[in-house]
């Protein structure tokens, strides 16, 4: 099976420093926009693009208590043209010396592959918001764990389509988790969970699938476009096949759902949000209404003053702006 579709360069940059890192994501990123005012990384960090790439192009990591930046298509070229000026990361509080900087690049970091391949969460998939946790809570186990796969595969589309690679008709997902029931986080209302899925989309390892991804959530560990082989149409009619007569299991410490055939074309693609307009201060509401009931009482008092002591001129303006309201 061959798709023409453009190919996605990917880059991971990993600092080594003199001590471990116990920073958050945002502040990795706040430093590098201090220490770098005018590189072409800033918009890509602080939200300027967020518009226009529903899918950040540049995220950073905190694994393993080191500093990953991991850059995505447009997102290249501005960690390569940095990364050899990191020397130091000053915090304020402490400051990291940089000891050890390895670059590992990939000329086509997506690929439709005819296998399955397994991907780690190395931090929790947020899979629930505040809707969706809802939804989930009204069904039954293999229902949940089907619901679940469905919001993994939508996951993958959306990345694919967001970086502009090309998809097949149909792509295969399973998810497999630890627990049923999900990890409780105070932000949103969301719901995460820790385990592995598997898919025969290739992805690059380190990037963000899920909610909360420039917060460092969803992180996953795969498999590189540069260990798959060429696709076989044997092979994927046996992915099918398998699809067809997998199951699910419910076992404690291990949940998973069927190996399932994800339609693409199914699957919506999101829009981008509007931000909804501030309501009025209930008491500003409440003035701005005694306001305007107040003058049109006055006008009422002054028509009908007008009727009782003369009468009426219909050339007169309080004339015309009476009819024009009606």
């Amino acid at each position: 099976m061959t798709l023409t579709t453009p190919k996605i360069k990917s880059v991971t940059v990993k600092l080594k420093t003199d001590r471990p890192v116990k920073k958050t994501p945002y502040q990795v990123k706040g430093v590098l926009m201090r220490n770098f005012p005018n590189d072409g990384i800033v918009p890509m960090l602080n939200g300027s693009y967020r518009k226009k790439f529903l899918y950040p192009r540049i995220q950073v990591k905190i694994v393993d208590e080191e500093i990953l930046l991991v850059g995505l298509h447009q997102g290249v070229d501005p960690i390569l043209a940095i990364h050899e000026k990191i020397n130091d990361l000053n915090f304020g509080d402490i400051t990291f010396e940089v000891l050890e900087k390895s670059v590992e690049e990939s000329s086509e970091a997506f690929f439709f592959s005819s296998s399955l391949h397994r991907y780690r969460f190395l931090s929790n998939w947020v899979a629930l918001n505040i809707n969706t946790s809802k939804k989930y809570n009204t069904k039954e186990d293999e229902e949940k764990l089907q619901y679940l796969n469905d919001l993994i595969a939508k996951n993958i589309v959306f990345i694919a389509r967001e970086m502009g690679f090309e998809l097949a008709k149909y792509i295969y997902s399973k998810i497999n988790v630890t627990d049923i029931n999900p990890i409780k986080l105070d932000q949103n209302g969301w719901g995460a969970f820790d385990g592995e899925f598997y898919s025969n989309i290739v992805l690059p390892s380190y990037i963000g699938i899920g909610n909360g991804i420039t917060r460092g959530y969803g992180t996953i560990s795969g498999s590189q476009s540069n260990d798959i082989l060429q696709f076989d149409n044997k092979e994927f009619r046996l992915l099918k096949s398998e699809s067809e007569n997998s199951h699910f299991s419910t076992e404690t410490g291990n949940f998973s759902s069927t190996l399932f055939e994800v339609d693409v074309s199914a699957i919506q693609k999101p829009g981008i949000r509007k931000n909804k307009k501030k309501k009025a201060h209930q008491s500003k509401k409440k003035k701005k209404s005694f306001g305007k009931a107040k003058n049109s009482q006055l006008k009422k008092e002054k028509i009908t003053k007008q009727s009782s002591d003369e009468p009426v001129n219909y050339n007169s303006y309080e004339y015309h702006k009476k009819q024009h309201s009606i």
